[in-house]
């Protein structure tokens, strides 16, 4: 069984109304964390590119990537959990793993069960919650997984959230 239906929560998937990029994050994570991430996508077999500065390069360990300077590029993972669902990773902190979704990629209830796939896979290997938010207000979060129930829930009501929000 799914752990959302489509029509329950297609308007947390609208762009205009979450911005087509919404947030989605790991709270209280770690250097480890990030790890643990990374080797779940190399365990998986999820196709992924790691860039800095949009080049191409190997896929590092997070303690490399998360202890450079400031100046350095830019650093990014690309994951397809499948052919047509994209998450692109930002390495702005170590304690808190966060990456963003395209909703226009996400459409109906086979995106959305992938996406809940992902979602649950990250929050089962780290023990954590992983929480979506409506682009640019984070700390709002709409779904996310919820490691006591194992599944993704909505932790909002479709109502809640308009596009004046924020």
């Amino acid at each position: 069984m799914a752990d959302l239906l489509w029509d329950d929560v297609k308007c947390f998937f609208d762009p205009d109304l979450m911005g087509p990029l919404p947030d989605v994050r790991v709270p209280d994570a770690s250097a480890e964390d990030w790890q643990e991430v990374l080797d779940l996508v190399a365990e998986r077999e999820w196709q992924c590119q790691y860039s800095e500065d949009e080049t191409p390069l190997p896929v590092p360990r997070a303690e490399a990537v998360l202890s450079r300077s400031a100046n350095a590029g830019y650093p990014s993972l690309r994951v397809w959990p499948t052919a047509d669902v994209l998450a692109i990773f930002r390495f702005y902190a170590d304690d808190e793993i966060d990456f963003d979704v395209d909703l226009r990629e996400l459409q109906g209830q086979g995106q959305l069960d992938v996406f809940c796939g992902f979602l649950r896979e990250i929050g089962r290997r780290l023990g954590k919650p992983v929480l979506m938010d409506p682009q640019g207000r984070c700390g709002h979060p709409v779904l996310g997984f919820d490691v006591g129930a194992d599944r993704v829930v909505l932790l909002a009501e479709p109502g809640q959230v308009t596009a004046g929000d924020g």
